[in-house]
């Protein structure tokens, strides 16, 4: 009798929000770990149906943002005629709505609670400093400006200037503004809001005022899979000072006494349990105060910088960062070995985030071209072209480019990051923005 020929496992599926298509990492995950994408594509990028990356099966347009409650019912019946498996993002306010879809479906995620928590600055300082962590001492301001005023609900915080304001539901450095005195308060609080309405959409924004913390700010990836949290990489992020928070650069591994990077390490690991957060990648940014002392930034539930932070902590770390987050998305686990702690740093790797330097129209971007030739670097990601229009700060208009490298040595890409610093140039035209 002949035997039934065996069928093909079938590839699992999952739902990818607003991933730029120009930014391969996590389609190159996708296609490693097997999983099949459909794209929910940026209503700010337009995309080809005839160029997509290969892990991606299906385009499905939806407006997310001006309509969650229509795409989340888009999605309730995509699932229904044709389920998948997995739901994820890697954009920051799209966070809560991809937890609310899981739980939902019945999908693996983190919780819509825990989602808000990593999202919502308010509610992740709150919960930071109830687990003992260090927090900087912060105030919220929900709504329209809290009475008797700004100066006296920063004093009752027990706030010293100068404060940093921030807004709850901010990403990257989107109106993160420095205010140095009292009076100088209202009106930074006044320009943030005005930035989160031009850019978020949203009056009277809710707002986070915290104390400014001196020393050098640092970024970690991470990987957590049964609340087990391996710390992949630790990197450095520049001192920025304000009062706008410019990213420039990023470099992995840190170069850290052994006592301060077991210290980042472990409160980092605290900061996973205190928030919840127990299956799949983080980001957490921090600042050293005094060079020694971790305090959190934030922590998003997600692989940060549109998926830069998979190249950094793959380079650094060896592992997979972007398949094994997608794995344990559509309900896998990772592939490999998982452990708690920090991973043993097998390379170096670098991203330089080319400054704005100014605003305008821009005329020209000197210094990219020749560095797309240079074997140190595997990527020259550029988002800003001649004719685009750069807003001053604090409104945030993007960066201009990224050139991610390898090298045989932290030490090395920072004399490399010198010399991009000094050949890298952006021409404004005279005319600037009204």
């Amino acid at each position: 009798m002949p035997q039934a020929r065996p069928t093909r496992p079938t590839r699992p599926t999952l739902v990818l929000l607003h991933q730029r298509v120009s930014l391969p990492w996590i389609f190159e995950g996708a296609a490693r770990a097997g999983i099949d994408v459909v794209l929910v594509p940026r209503p700010d990028e337009e995309v080809r149906a005839d160029a997509l990356p290969t892990a991606v099966v299906e385009l499905l347009p939806l407006d997310v943002e001006g309509d969650p409650a229509g795409a989340l019912e888009a999605l309730r019946k995509r699932h229904e005629a044709r389920p998948f498996q997995g739901v994820a993002t890697l954009y920051d306010p799209l966070v809560p709505f991809v937890a609310e879809v899981a739980e939902l479906l019945g999908l693996p995620g983190i919780g819509r609670d825990t989602a808000l928590g990593a999202q919502d600055k308010r509610v992740m300082r709150e919960r930071l400093a109830a687990a003992g962590l260090n927090v900087p001492r912060f105030v919220r301001i929900d709504g329209p400006d809290p009475e008797p005023g700004l100066t006296a609900a920063a004093a009752e915080g027990g706030l010293d200037f100068p404060v940093v304001v921030k807004p709850a539901h901010g990403y990257s450095s989107l109106g993160v503004t420095r205010a140095d005195t009292p009076d100088a308060l209202r009106g930074t609080v006044a320009e943030v809001r005005r930035v989160c309405a031009a850019k978020l959409g949203v009056t009277d924004a809710a707002l986070v005022v915290e104390e400014y913390l001196d020393g050098p700010e640092f970024a970690v990836e991470s990987l957590v899979h049964g609340g087990v949290v391996r710390v992949l990489s630790i990197g450095y992020k520049g001192e920025p000072e304000g009062p706008y928070f410019e990213e420039s650069v990023y470099r992995a591994p840190a170069v850290l006494p052994v006592e301060v990077r077991d210290a980042v390490v472990r409160e980092v690991t605290a900061a996973h349990a205190a928030l919840g957060i127990a299956d799949g990648p983080t980001h957490t940014e921090l600042r050293l105060r005094g060079g020694t002392k971790p305090y959190l930034l934030e922590m998003g539930a997600r692989i940060g910088g549109s998926g830069v932070s998979h190249y950094v902590a793959r380079h650094v770390s060896g592992v997979d960062l972007a398949a094994e987050a997608l794995r344990i998305a559509v309900g896998g686990a990772p592939s490999a070995g998982h452990a708690a702690g920090l991973a043993e740093p097998v390379g170096a790797a670098a991203n330089y985030i080319v400054p704005c330097g100014g605003h305008g129209r821009i005329s020209a971007v000197h210094g990219l071209d020749e560095l797309r030739e240079d074997p140190r670097v595997d990527h020259v990601v550029q988002m800003l072209f001649p004719g685009d229009e750069v807003r001053p700060y604090p409104d945030f208009t993007g960066y201009p480019a990224f050139v991610i490298s390898r090298h045989g040595s932290t030490a090395e890409a920072e004399e490399f990051h010198a010399r991009l610093e000094r050949e890298i140039r952006i021409d404004y035209a005279e005319e600037g923005i009204a």
